[in-house]
């Protein structure tokens, strides 16, 4: 059999869903999986999503404004 349908739901989205894990850095993988982490959504790779449910990594840390100096 032939296996002409895989991979068709990331056809329509930008760079057939690739682009650069926020966690790991590593560039052209596929991003495929939401994350939510400090009120804010990301889109990172498989093997970060996993090493996130058993606790190894963490999503990046939000960066806050700096504080007006009185």
């Amino acid at each position: 059999m032939s296996k002409a349908h895989r991979g068709k739901g990331i056809r329509d989205q930008f760079a057939h869903g690739r682009g650069e894990c926020p966690v790991c850095k590593r560039v052209n993988v596929k991003v495929l999986y939401e994350q939510e982490g400090e009120g804010k959504k990301y889109k990172i790779c498989k093997i970060c999503k996993a090493a996130i449910k058993h606790g190894k990594k963490k999503l990046p840390a939000a960066v806050k404004p700096a504080e007006a100096a009185t």
